[in-house]
């Protein structure tokens, strides 16, 4: 079998285990190789390891279990010692883990700490700087003072020389006259004080000259007229006239006009509040070709003709067919309607006489309404349009109605329409006559300058504020806001110096509303003061640019003091010069400025603009301002605030059911718990949010149930949420899958716009899209709150409507490719040359917004759009858009006129040339106020030679062309060529307009400050006096917003007009300064100058002339003022007197002194004797006269109380019967003032016990309340009380008790019919009489 040496591998150690001990090992080499068959035979055996014995198996098993064993316990407690180990080494993990975050955290905050401290570094250093640079300008400022007053003093001391000089002048020549003989008045010998008038000498500056770059301070004529539309003060225009202020001061009367006044807004016509001309178009299926011929042909002139007077122009027209589905809608679009067209022929649908209704006979005064009738002899008018056409004509009681009867073809019937639908545009919606248009047409653009001289105006952005402010106010939710108005006030008028206030709160709070409010009850309580507001929409919106914004706040602050032609137009001039122009016009108002700037903090870099607001503000100026409370700057927190608290449960209970209420929903006991809690967490409680919730539970019953409604709105925790699921709501309403894709894309398309996008625009946007859908479209969005109509476009209501719609539809505010759609569509737009106002604002706005250069650039270089934004006054937003393109003015200047180049090469007809000299003259004014004086003469002077080339010499453009080259000249101080160009404007001015234009106004008033350059005061106080008569006369047709501050500035500039002889008109003026003065509570004053005035009429005039009865009636007037009854009367008895001798008896002065002398009476309660003639002259007057006028009324009621207080009630029967007999006459016999003069004669009879002549009385006059104010109202209460007592009397006790008890059940629902406010007992005239009067009254037993 072989030795064991064959089954050793080569190379092994083998140990001897028979050398006992100190044995070693040994290596054997191998040489002999091991059989095959040795090999093979134990192969076959099967597998054994190598070195294995030849012993038995059982043996060898033994020894490897035991080897085993030990070998499995030692790797058991390994593996146990290990796992320990590790146990214990995650435990050490994860204490070191607990540890590092630890430490982390602490080194965060570390961090955050080292951040805030190192802020807190920065903004101390920054304060530090800024403090050092107001130090600076402190500094520069005081060295200014102190030069201003050295250069006053020594002013005033040249005038106190020259003074001294004409003294001696005029006592050489008094002495002159003395040694000829002549006798000279002496002033000492009067009582007046015009020795003591302030005389200014010719050659020297007058007071309002010291303006510096405010320029001269307009002096007004002799008279001076109001509209006519308020009531208050009117100056007479002949000695013969009816005297108005001037003979009957009313205090009352004077504020509510000034508080008219100070709401009218100049610019912007009152009978369009929307920028949008809506015609409503009602036909059928017989007129639908009239119809779709003037739509397809005439509605684009139409448009034109807007767009050029910067309005839209919008068709509204529902078919018939789809009438009925969009009632609301229908109502609606009716309401909102510029002008309505009713086409008719025979046969009327329900749907047609539903909105003729509505349209023409239930509003007939609220808009121009024009009827079309086509007449034809074989189809005769039917029952019902018949009807209608008398119901119409029924209505039409002020004949405002334009009837176009039309018996030929549809194609003249729709020219016919257009003709004078076209009249009615121009005449009574835009407010622009037939000149107007055709010097449009010419190249004449004065629309902005007849206001503002060379002031660049945009109508739209005023426009855009009047109606934020309006829809604000219109608001019908006050939330409680009394209580912030109270503070608001305390907080205003705290003494000066005060920094401005801050009103703050969260979005959606109701600052916006809060301070709508205020700024509404102010003005009704103080009509002296002036209010500058400015509410700012979206950050990137055009009411959002700062220095638009301060440049519109100095407009309207220059327009109140006539003061305007000195505002420049350099962006960052504006800025700096607000405060100065702030602190200069304050010190000449009367009364206080209040600024308010609604969400300031929205405006572009508003801490780096709004500068001035940290400067001390003038004595009389407050400026209240509104910000958020996470985005008010730092600096600013330090004012006084207002914080607006969330709303109480109470009050957000109060919100959703008056909500609930209108629209007749009904919440449950648990629903409405679950809506209180809901609304408990400071981002739910705010006015805006609530409100919403409250719309949407409202508005969303058609598409959800309430539950789903309310289960939806309670998961959205703030307003963002609850708006996105208020459009999920929207969408969900609509039918049609290309409906909710419409709107999609009409929110995301206002959201990427730069201020939003017209009606007229999304149609054109979408062409597939009729009037009907958009209309209910956008109503259905209005209601939610998210979208509204400001201006004409389609905005969002609030900014977190915008950020609702960013997230929900744009992924966050991708706009880009709405942006291109706007693009596109406005870049067609200028390829059909339609270079509206719209194109102009959003076209370049868009492009900047990409960030394409070369497009805006190209945009900019359309010579159109370039000149739509200066015009408007954009002047700071046009170089912005070339600085984003990285221009400089110079280069700027150079591509200008390089492109107007080559237009002029493709210009050949009169009317492209006419567009050629306005650009240039665009371009040369654009140039000036950059001050590239240079630059300017060029394209001025090219513009000049074009009118003159292309119109004439004499034409209007031309002198608007000398002018503003003139101005070049100014500031070149060139002052003779500027003279000679400004003469030629006026001579061409005044052959083309006449003496009295407001463009006359303009050149006299730059001669005017071209004299006071030269220091030529004389000149230009004569060209200044003739100005300000002209605009004057303009002002009361323009409504024009400078004529109340005219009069609070009349009384210093009328002084000038009383140095010369007694004259009559002299007189009169004396005579209005002292009325003036009475108005502001100088009565000082004004006795002093009513006096002059009476001693200089009956010198002049005569003491028997009816204007010493005027002078006197004042002076009478002034003395009730000041409590000094005696004088009064004796003045009141000889004014009387004089106007009984010259007057006829049934003149109306002569009325108005028998009232004042009758309230003189009531007043003195010393019952005085009522002189006969007084009784005797009202009963010849009231027979006399034929046209019956409410003050003679109210001098009878007078008189007729008076005779009762003082017990002589039989001589006050005439009186009354008499006034029952005129208001009989003068308002029929079923009017409430008849009842009225019922009731009071009833109640005199009573008192005389004459019962059987009250009662007929009593019972036709509450026949007469019952038929006119409804048998529930409180006058019929009264009248059933009346006869109640009445009945007692005559012992009828059970119709006494019958009667009474009617009475008391209306008295206790007086508060349901008057919301709250318990009635009068008297009459809307305050002469209705109760028998709870003077007499005894007999008590019913208890």
């Amino acid at each position: 079998m072989g030795t064991a040496s064959s089954i050793v591998s080569p190379g092994e150690v083998i140990e001897d285990a028979y050398g006992g001990e100190g044995g070693e090992a040994c290596e054997i080499p191998v040489e002999v190789k091991p059989k095959a068959r040795l090999l093979r035979s134990n192969f076959r055996r099967g597998p054994r390891g190598n070195g294995a014995s030849f012993k038995s198996t059982g043996s060898v098993d033994l020894e490897y279990t035991a080897e085993y064993e030990r070998l499995r316990k030692e790797y058991d407690i390994f593996r146990v010692s290990k796992n320990n180990e590790i146990a214990s080494m995650q435990k050490k993990e994860a204490k070191l883990d607990e540890e590092n975050k630890r430490l982390r955290a602490e080194l965060q905050a570390l961090q955050k700490t080292y951040q805030k401290i190192l802020r807190e570094k920065e903004s101390a250093l920054e304060a530090k700087y800024q403090a050092m640079e107001r130090a600076a300008t402190f500094e520069h400022d005081r060295d200014k003072v102190k030069r201003q007053f050295k250069i006053f003093r020594e002013t005033k001391e040249k005038e106190i020389q020259d003074l001294l000089r004409a003294k001696r002048d005029l006592e050489a020549k008094l002495q002159q006259l003395h040694a000829q003989g002549i006798t000279v008045y002496d002033l000492d010998d009067s009582d007046d004080d015009e020795n003591h008038t302030a005389v200014t000498a010719a050659g020297t500056p007058c007071d309002y000259w010291g303006g510096g770059v405010l320029g001269s301070e307009p002096s007004m004529g002799s008279m001076m007229q109001l509209q006519q539309t308020f009531r208050g003060p009117e100056f007479a225009h002949s000695l013969c006239d009816v005297e108005g202020p001037f003979a009957n001061v009313s205090r009352d009367d004077w504020d509510a006009a000034v508080a008219s006044l100070l709401q009218v807004s100049p610019h912007v016509s009152q009978a369009l509040w929307s920028n949008t001309v809506r015609c409503y178009l009602i036909s059928t299926q017989e007129t639908q070709t009239e119809l779709d011929i003037f739509v397809q042909r005439y509605s684009s002139r139409l448009r034109s003709l807007c767009e050029g007077l910067g309005h839209f122009y919008l068709n509204v027209c529902f078919p018939e067919e789809s009438a009925p589905s969009y009632a609301l809608e229908r109502r609606q679009e009716i309401e909102r309607s510029s002008m309505c067209v009713l086409l008719l022929k025979s046969s009327i649908t329900s749907c047609v006489a539903e909105d003729a209704e509505e349209a023409f006979v239930k509003n007939p005064d609220g808009r121009p309404l024009v009827l079309y009738l086509r007449s034809t002899e074989t189809q005769p008018l039917s029952g019902p349009t018949r009807d209608l056409l008398e119901r119409v004509n029924a209505a039409d009681k002020a004949a405002k109605l334009k009837v176009l009867e039309h018996s030929g073809s549809p194609e003249e019937g729709a020219s016919l329409i257009y003709t004078q639908l076209e009249k009615v545009i121009k005449q009574e919606l835009l407010g622009v006559g037939a000149r107007d248009v055709d010097s449009k047409d010419s190249g004449i653009d004065e629309g902005h300058e007849d206001d503002s001289g060379d002031v660049l105006w945009d109508m739209h952005d005023e426009q855009e504020q009047i109606e934020a402010y309006q829809q604000a106010c219109s608001t019908a939710a006050h939330l409680g806001l009394q209580k912030y108005i109270d503070r608001l006030n305390g907080m205003v008028a705290a003494p000066p110096p005060t920094p401005p206030l801050l009103v703050s709160g969260g979005p959606g709070s109701g600052k916006s509303l809060l301070l709508s409010k205020w700024i509404e009850l102010q003005q009704k309580i103080s009509p002296n003061t002036l209010f500058l507001y400015h509410f700012v929409g979206r950050p990137l919106s055009t009411s959002a640019e700062p220095v638009l914004i301060i440049k519109r706040l100095t407009v309207k602050l220059l327009q109140h003091f006539w003061s305007i032609a000195g505002l420049s137009m350099d962006p960052s001039k504006i800025l700096e010069e607000f405060p100065r122009w702030l602190e200069r016009l304050s010190s000449r108002h009367q009364g206080n400025i209040i600024i308010i700037i609604d969400s300031i903090d929205q405006i572009q870099q508003a801490e780096r603009h709004m500068k001035w607001l940290i400067d001390p503000l003038p004595v009389n100026v407050r400026v209240v301002v509104s910000v958020n409370v996470e985005t008010c700057p730092q600096a600013w927190r330090l004012w006084p605030t207002l914080h607006l608290d969330p709303l109480t449960p109470r009050e957000v209970k109060s919100v959703i059911n008056t909500e609930c209420l209108a629209v007749d929903v009904k919440l449950t006991k648990d629903q409405d718990k679950l809506l209180e809690k809901h609304c408990r967490p400071a981002s739910t409680c705010n006015a805006l949010y609530v409100t919403l919730l409250a719309k949407m539970i409202t508005s969303c019953r058609s598409a959800w149930p309430l539950e789903r409604v309310l289960e939806r709105c309670l998961l959205c925790q703030d307003t963002v949420s609850l708006y996105r699921q208020g459009l999920n709501v929207a969408l969900d309403c609509l039918s049609t899958d290309r409906l909710r894709h419409v709107m999609t894309d009409m929110l995301c398309l206002v959201s990427a716009s730069h201020n939003g996008v017209s009606e007229s625009e999304m149609l054109e946007l979408f062409p597939d899209l009729c009037m009907p859908v958009l209309s209910s479209l956008l109503y259905s969005l209005q209601r939610l709150c998210i979208i509204d109509l400001c201006c004409g476009l389609v905005r969002f209501q609030h900014l977190q409507a915008w950020e609702a719609v960013q997230l929900e539809f744009m992924e966050g505010g991708n706009c880009s490719a709405y942006r291109e759609k706007l693009i596109h569509y406005f870049t067609q737009q200028l390829s059909q040359d339609r270079v509206t106002w719209r194109v102009a604002d959003e076209l370049p706005w868009l492009l900047q917004q990409q960030g394409d250069k070369a497009k805006l650039q190209l945009s900019l270089l359309n010579l159109f759009v370039s000149q739509n934004l200066y015009k408007r006054g954009h002047f700071s937003e046009l170089l912005a858009y070339w600085q984003f393109v990285g221009r400089d003015k110079t280069s700027m200047a150079t591509e200008y006129f390089d492109s107007l180049k080559q237009y002029e090469k493709s210009c050949e007809s009169e009317d492209s040339m006419t567009q050629l000299a306005n650009l240039y003259d665009t371009l040369g004014r654009f140039l000036k106020d950059l001050g590239l004086l240079s630059q300017a003469v060029s394209p001025l002077q090219r513009s000049l030679e074009i009118r003159e080339t292309a119109l004439d010499p004499d034409h209007p453009s031309v002198a608007l062309s000398l002018h503003q080259l003139a101005g070049v000249y100014v500031q070149w101080r060139k002052y003779g060529n500027a003279e000679q160009l400004y003469k030629q404007a006026l001579e061409i001015s005044e052959n083309a307009y006449g003496s009295d234009h407001a463009c006359v106004a303009r050149e006299l008033d730059s001669l005017a400050m071209l004299y006071q350059k030269q220091n030529k005061y004389e000149q230009a106080e004569k060209l200044r006096k003739r100005s300000v008569r002209i605009r004057q006369k303009t002002a009361c047709q323009k409504g024009h917003m400078y004529g109340f501050s005219l009069l609070r500035r009349r009384a210093l500039q009328l002084e000038e007009l009383t140095l010369g002889k007694d004259t009559a008109d002299c007189a009169k003026t004396f005579n209005e300064l002292g009325v003036l003065y009475y108005l502001q509570n100088n009565l000082e004053a004004a006795k002093v100058f009513l006096t002059r005035s009476l001693e200089m009429r009956q010198r002049v005039l005569g003491p028997d002339h009816p204007d010493c009865a005027q002078s006197l009636n004042n002076l009478a007037a002034l003395h009730t003022e000041r409590k000094e009854y005696d004088t009064a009367e004796d003045m009141y008895e000889r004014a009387l007197d004089i106007r009984k001798r010259a007057l006829s008896p049934d003149h109306p002065s002569l009325a108005y002194t028998l009232k004042h002398l009758a309230m003189l009476y009531k007043r003195t309660v010393t019952y005085h004797t009522i002189p006969v003639y007084t009784l005797k002259h009202l009963a010849m007057l009231y027979k006399r006269t034929v046209t019956y006028h409410a003050i003679p009324v109210y001098t009878l009621k007078h008189l007729a109380m008076l005779y009762k207080r003082t017990g002589k009630l039989e001589k006050a029967v005439p009186l009354y019967e008499l006034a029952l007999d005129i208001r009989e006459k003068s308002f029929g016999p079923k009017h409430p003032s008849v009842a009225t003069a019922l009731v009071n004669l009833a109640v005199l009879y009573c008192q005389l016990k004459k019962h059987s002549e009250a009662l007929p009385l009593y019972e036709q006059a509450l026949r007469v309340y019952e038929d006119s104010l409804g048998r529930s109202h409180p006058r019929v209460g009264e009248t059933l009380k009346n006869l109640a007592v009445l009945s007692y009397e005559e012992g009828d006790f059970e119709k006494a008790a019958e009667l009474y008890k009617r009475a008391m059940e209306i008295k206790e629902a007086e508060p349901s019919l008057l919301c709250g406010k318990a009635p009068s007992r008297h009459s809307s005239n305050g002469d209705t009489l109760s028998l709870r009067g003077p007499a005894p009254l007999p008590h019913p037993p208890r």
